[in-house]
């Protein structure tokens, strides 16, 4: 116990002592903790844009919301519906019915060309044909500038993520795909969720506009609760008259994230890694530098009974502290820096583009400030392994 006692306070007064000479060596030791504050901006940011992205897709819909499908179609896009299949599926059990019938909104998705304001480039838009129904079935939906569109017109009404980052989608301006011209009538907001990244019409207009016909591709329909999900699906899978495929909305649209979030999310840690490689080495440089220059210091130490350990732990906890500071740095940086800014990517289900914000959470924080303890850790291994190893009789000649 004495032993342990004695070894526990050499490692405190070592570790002090070593601490208190950081100032002298404060260039070298600013170099690693800008190297790892950079990685872990780098690192916490683009996981908040895999974060945000999948925040928007996971909090868009609700249980009690069912998207109905051709059988085999695993998003809108692919997806085909007769009139004769609409009238069946508002018909079904489970669905819930107001005064001007059942709350089921037949839609379409088209995809139109606009420019980004951001870049000027030319971005997918998803542009959807829905009727008076969509906004029983998404009550979060809100006109928040000018007016809902009229039926009938081809008029526009724009959610207010495509209309910070797409051109000419601002109250009063006139779109032209095609041999057809839309003039936007308003701004909604969907609370943050994906149908802010659209673009939304009359379907009984959209359907000439694309020759379409009378069909349509998707029925979104608003159920009595949660619990009727499986009585709606059974009716309609069960149905020889149908061949339709069945999901609620938040499985549907949890889905559609899994790949762009994947995606940044391996991009991201890559990224990380190979600068942390780099972050690491740069740690490494700072502590030799440290040992080099506490060299005379170390021997005495040693001369004076203290042992080996004690010098390991000191130059550890060095590189802990400069990485720790470093993290959180890096931490506050893509926090403030990023955390809420709002930008566009490509939903490769649907090959359109989904505004988000960048969402930089608690968790992801903690995660950049692991990361920058494990380069610390990493980065001060050798060079306390050296400071241990110094020959007692050769550094005291320095004096």
């Amino acid at each position: 116990m004495r032993a342990l006692t004695g070894w526990l306070s050499q490692v405190v007064v070592v570790s002090l002592l070593n601490l208190r000479t950081i100032t002298q060596r404060l260039s070298s030791s600013a170099v690693a903790v800008v190297g790892i504050a950079g990685v872990v901006a780098v690192f916490v940011s683009v996981l908040s844009m895999g974060e945000g992205f999948r925040r928007t897709m996971a909090t868009t819909g609700s249980p009690d919301t069912a998207i109905v499908m051709r059988s085999g179609a695993d998003s809108e896009m692919v997806s085909i519906l007769g009139r004769e299949d609409v009238r069946i599926i508002g018909d079904a059990p489970g669905v819930r019915r107001g005064g001007d019938g059942p709350f089921a909104s037949a839609e379409l998705f088209v995809i139109v060309d606009l420019l980004k304001r951001s870049s000027n480039t030319t971005a997918n838009v998803p542009l959807r044909g829905v009727g008076a129904q969509a906004f029983r079935v998404r009550p979060n939906v809100k006109i928040v500038e000018g007016r809902m569109f009229q039926a009938g017109r081809n008029e526009l009404i724009v959610g207010r993520g495509a209309n910070t980052q797409f051109v000419g989608t601002d109250v009063g301006r006139t779109l032209r795909w095609g041999q057809n011209e839309w003039k936007v009538v308003g701004v909604f907001d969907a609370g943050g969720t994906f149908s802010d990244s659209e673009i939304w019409c009359d379907a009984t207009v959209l359907q000439p506009a694309y020759r379409r016909g009378n069909s349509f591709q998707t029925v979104y329909a608003k159920l009595e609760s949660p619990a009727a999900f499986t009585r709606f699906k059974d009716a309609l899978t069960t149905d020889p008259r149908l061949n339709l495929k069945v999901v609620r909305e938040t499985d549907y649209f949890e889905e559609q994230s899994q790949m762009v979030s994947t995606l940044i999310t391996t991009l991201g840690s890559l990224i990380a890694f190979l600068m942390g490689i780099g972050a690491i080495f740069g740690a490494v440089n700072t502590m030799y530098s440290a040992v080099a220059a506490r060299t005379r210091e170390i021997a005495t130490l040693r001369a004076l009974g203290f042992g080996g350990g004690p010098v390991v732990v000191s130059v550890m906890v060095e590189s802990l502290l400069l990485a720790i500071v470093g993290g959180a740095i890096g931490g506050a940086i893509a926090y403030f820096g990023f955390n809420g800014f709002r930008t566009s990517t490509i939903n490769w289900q649907t090959f359109s583009q989904v505004a988000f914000a960048f969402t930089v959470t608690p968790g992801l924080v903690i995660a950049g400030i692991v990361y920058a303890v494990v380069m610390g850790l990493l980065g001060g291994l050798l060079p306390a392994v050296r400071a241990a190893r110094l020959p007692i009789v050769s550094a005291l000649r320095e004096l």
